[in-house]
């Protein structure tokens, strides 16, 4: 039940109100992780940090959605996924994008998290309830969970359930955000900015890579300081900015320099969509290959690659009737197909035997 603010002529002038929600502990309880999907959150975190410190020559693959719209959509694709991962797994570690909390440069959906019904209701309680069964879901079926950490509270709620995380190009260089990532039990990935400079990211690393103490809210709700030992398994996402791609070698040898001269281990993934392929979801499978060309080269660097897919090619609006909704299609960012998805998993397979 939602609460009006107190009257104040000095607070809450511009808050309509406040909505209680459950507790990250009764949200475990109620959605406990069961012992199919430990297993797999540990085991692809293990294969994440292996893969990205040197110690497993696999390729790094964080496929799926740009941001889920619909749980059963979402599981179908999971299943497929769950398949071709076994096929690939020798030479391809397989994670699943389950992106819920969309950063906005201005307004709109601000994804499933905040809006699971695509009303404009901002229900965060069904939001909750709904994200975690469906990462649960996910991991059961065998698959790793992947996914973007924006909202500073929602870790305490989901991040059990997570084998690798990322920081966004506008979240990079949160001071907030860095030391949130510092708490984080996955491996955490961070963007380069919005602008295209890597040197953000790799500050970002070395930022995350710390002690900290950030406050935040425990498993019953209580405002707290945490304090962090610091997250070791930072590594750069290149995904283009502003001046254009920044995938070509020239740029992945920056970013391992820039690692090394800051006391890192040179981890490099690249993400084919946004600035990278100009946010024409066609060009995805020319930057997948272009990487895979360099690491047949020998730029051992380069750890993974991201892609933007779904069951069905391109993007769509949220119509005002969601009965309009066409399956299996993106409501965000436009994404490659199921076909063209599993094509480039098997290609990777192909190229690094």
């Amino acid at each position: 039940m939602t609460r009006q603010p107190a009257p104040s002529s000095t607070e809450n002038l511009n808050v309509t109100g406040f909505t209680p929600l459950t507790t990250p502990r009764d949200l475990k309880r109620r959605q406990p992780l069961s012992p199919a999907a430990e297993r797999t959150v540990l085991a692809g975190r293990r294969a994440a940090q292996a893969i990205l410190h040197g110690r497993d020559d696999r390729l790094l693959a964080v496929v799926g959605p740009c941001s889920v719209h619909n749980v059963e959509e979402a599981l179908a694709y999971a299943r497929r996924l769950s398949a071709l991962r076994e096929q690939v797994a020798d030479r391809v570690e397989v994670l699943m994008r389950v992106y819920v909390d969309k950063p906005r440069t201005t307004v709109g959906w601000r994804g499933f998290l905040l809006d699971p019904d695509l009303c404009g209701a901002n229900d965060v309680s069904r939001g909750l309830e709904r994200t975690r069964e469906l990462m649960l879901r996910v991991s059961e079926l065998g698959v790793p969970v992947a996914t973007e950490l924006l909202d500073p509270f929602a870790p305490q709620y989901l991040f059990d359930t997570v084998a690798w995380a990322c920081l966004g190009a506008r979240t990079t260089e949160s001071q907030t955000h860095r030391a949130m990532a510092s708490a984080v039990s996955a491996p955490m990935g961070f963007k380069n900015g919005t602008g295209g400079g890597i040197k953000l990211a790799v500050d970002a690393i070395v930022a995350a890579s710390h002690p900290h103490a950030f406050f935040t809210v425990d498993d019953d709700a209580r405002a707290c300081i945490v304090h962090t030992r610091g997250n070791r398994d930072g590594h750069v996402i290149l995904r283009g900015g502003r001046n254009g791609p920044n995938y070509a070698p020239q740029f992945v040898r920056e970013a391992a320099d820039l690692m090394v001269g800051a006391g890192l281990n040179p981890a490099v993934m690249v993400d084919c969509s946004h600035a990278n392929s100009g946010s024409d979801h066609t060009r995805q499978s020319l930057v997948w290959r272009d990487v895979l060309q360099q690491r047949r080269a020998g730029q051992s660097a380069l750890k993974g690659l991201m892609l933007e897919s779904n069951e069905v090619a391109g993007k769509q609006a949220i119509p005002a009737d969601l009965s309009e909704l066409r399956p299996g299609v993106s409501v965000t960012d436009a994404c490659v197909g199921w076909a063209e998805t599993e094509a480039l998993l098997l290609e990777a397979h192909a190229a690094l035997g």
